[in-house]
């Protein structure tokens, strides 16, 4: 049975997450499993998925980077797909599909996770050298604080007798944070 995986990163892609859809019900999928998460973050979804797999099994993807953010992880997941005949199909390379069940599936996979993660490597480096560069003319401050903003309203929620948890849930900022500004204060 084929079963497809649709990712996005933010909750705002919804014309991405419906193109993937659709493009994996065009692939034959039976099952589309989908979810809203970094590609960085827990993917809840997709471990349930990879943990449902069964033999005989394939997962389709519309893009090798809606599975797997190195090609540590890519390869890892083809080897755990592979060790319990479950096949792995990539629909959108190039105008070809990988798929994992050949040699040549197996070879491409390697190969282009490999350049795909040197691409990004190289993106992060030109992106902290103009961070660099723009920080020494005086142009790039970084991101405004956002909770730190809030310490007044952190202590006044604090001598009101609320909770850190309260607190948090409240302003909308991890509890971790309430307790490391409350600590600066």
């Amino acid at each position: 049975m084929k079963i497809g995986y649709a990712r996005v990163s933010t909750q705002g892609q919804d014309a991405g997450f419906e193109d993937q859809h659709a493009e994996l019900r065009a692939a034959g999928c039976s099952n589309v499993v989908g979810e809203k998460a970094s590609a960085v973050g827990h993917r809840p979804m997709f471990d349930s998925l990879l943990a449902s797999l069964k033999p005989s099994d394939v997962l389709v993807v519309t893009k090798m980077d809606r599975l797997a953010r190195s090609t540590e992880e890519l390869l890892r997941v083809v080897a755990d797909l592979d060790r319990r005949s479950v096949g792995l199909i990539i629909l959108s390379m190039g105008g070809q599909q990988i798929d994992s069940r050949t040699a040549t599936g197996k070879f491409m996979l390697t190969v282009l996770g490999a350049v795909a993660e040197m691409e990004r490597s190289m993106i992060v480096e030109r992106q902290r050298a103009g961070i660099a560069k723009a920080q020494a003319e005086g142009k790039y401050k970084g991101r405004a604080p956002t909770a730190r903003n809030q310490l007044d309203r952190i202590r006044e929620l604090k001598e009101g007798g609320m909770s850190v948890v309260g607190i948090a849930a409240e302003l909308g900022i991890n509890r971790a944070t309430v307790h490391r500004l409350m600590r600066v204060s």
